[in-house]
């Protein structure tokens, strides 16, 4: 048994199967939604449901309230009709044009980039053509069928030969897969991985002035941003914040400078949080998403890109849009939600 879902203002239709997630159908149809986590707990896929009835899966409330599902909004990640619906939801153009794939990948280096982060490459099979945009992410199936998702930091036109693809990886202590990771993970390992997944990716289409804004490992998925706009010669303006707690941790806080250096058009801020004496620190200091209203209070103009923690994310797109007059539709993020995270408070 299926059920028809029917997008608007899209006017596109597609079938869900019964007990299916309205986004897992999407996904597995090449329908473009926006999403992020797809566990219920970032809420990217809030969406209002017109017509129909949905029974949402565990979801937290941060995502989801009480009241605004009771108003009539709804996560697609975890919401599964039970009736045909009508879903009010933006098209996210070239979400869904690369096929979803699972494949084997080969640990090629492990770098400790800082004392909590470790940079992988991670080598894909020659004989499956792997194509996602900047800013997507892969999930890491585990043995007992959990997944970790983790945004690649490589352009789509820099996978080179071999292919392969850079991943960031912050150390959860007690987590299941990065204890292992910094723990006993060796190259030449092999790991199951699915993708590409996600909505974050740069709009070509547009022309404003970009805002790129990181925290932490939230850093990944920027970088391939920038290596998009230098592949593709893309020249509008662009600024990137880059937030940590202190200098160590902005672990490619070169590879940034050096960016910055060769693209006219590129602007890098480095804004630590809490800086010790030992890093001799004269530049940027407090939170990075006020570093950037400091520099722009009005960004009406612009095209925020935000990733990292969810407390950074959060903060930003209320801030930008109601102090900054920041069009909401303008802020693009991906919140970086670990298995605690996700465990939170839920409904």
């Amino acid at each position: 048994m299926s059920f028809q879902v029917t997008l608007k203002p899209a006017e596109r239709s597609f079938s869900v199967e019964r007990d299916e997630a309205i986004l897992a159908a999407a996904i597995r149809q090449g329908i473009g939604l926006p999403y992020g986590c797809r566990d219920g707990a970032c809420g990217s896929c809030k969406s209002r449901l017109l017509e129909g009835r949905v029974i949402h899966g565990a979801h937290q409330l941060k995502a989801l309230s009480q009241a605004e599902e009771e108003a009539g909004l709804i996560l697609t990640c975890c919401a599964t009709p039970q009736t045909d619906c009508v879903v009010e939801a933006r098209s996210v153009p070239g979400a869904g044009e690369h096929p979803v794939l699972k494949m084997p990948s080969r640990v090629m280096a492990i770098e400790r980039a800082a004392a909590d982060v470790i940079v992988l490459r991670m080598q894909l099979p020659a004989n499956q053509t792997f194509r996602y945009r900047a800013g997507q992410y892969i999930e890491f199936i585990l043995r007992d069928g959990s997944r970790r998702s983790y945004s690649m930091a490589t352009a789509p036109q820099r996978l080179g030969n071999p292919p392969a693809i850079e991943l960031h990886l912050r150390h959860m202590p007690g987590g299941k897969f990065t204890d292992q990771a910094f723990g006993t993970l060796k190259e030449k390992d092999i790991l199951r991985m699915e993708g590409p997944f996600g909505s974050f990716f740069l709009r070509e289409d547009g022309d404003k002035p970009l805002i790129l804004l990181a925290s932490g490992t939230g850093f990944a998925p920027i970088k391939a941003l920038v290596e998009q706009m230098q592949d593709q010669a893309i020249t509008r303006p662009a600024v990137l914040y880059w937030g940590a707690r202190r200098k160590a941790d902005l672990y490619r806080h070169d590879w940034c400078v050096e960016q910055a250096a060769a693209m006219p058009t590129l602007r890098y801020v480095p804004v630590l949080s809490e800086p010790t004496a030992d890093d001799g620190w004269s530049g940027r200091t407090g939170f990075v998403h006020q570093a950037v209203m400091a520099d722009w209070p009005d960004l009406s103009g612009h095209e925020v890109y935000a990733c990292g923690a969810p407390v950074m994310v959060d903060a930003a797109q209320r801030d930008f849009v109601q102090r900054c007059s920041l069009p909401a539709e303008a802020f693009y993020a991906d919140s970086f939600t670990s298995e605690a995270d996700k465990h939170g408070a839920t409904a």
